[in-house]
């Protein structure tokens, strides 16, 4: 993952443009584990770190296997935990 001082965050219409997804394959690949999920930013806002989401489209691009996203998927998601 990029570190920056402030991160980035996206909204999901950049998201899906940077990725070439639909919504629902966006949110299927979410559900399962395929794809960084956003955060919240309030009671009905969400958005996405862009770092995390290049992250993921630099290992799709690389045709790392369902497997391997899903592991660097979880190892993005423990870094969260970890600079909060």
């Amino acid at each position: 993952m990029y570190k920056q001082a402030h991160p980035e965050l996206i909204r999901r219409p950049e998201a899906l443009r940077r990725t070439g997804l639909s919504k629902s394959t966006l949110y299927n690949r979410i559900n399962s584990g395929l794809f960084i999920p956003p955060i919240s930013l309030g009671s009905r806002s969400v958005a996405f770190v862009a770092s995390e989401v290049d992250a993921v489209i630099h290992a799709m691009i690389e045709e790392r296997s369902p497997a391997e996203i899903k592991i660097l998927v979880s190892n993005l998601i423990q870094q969260r935990k970890k600079t909060a």
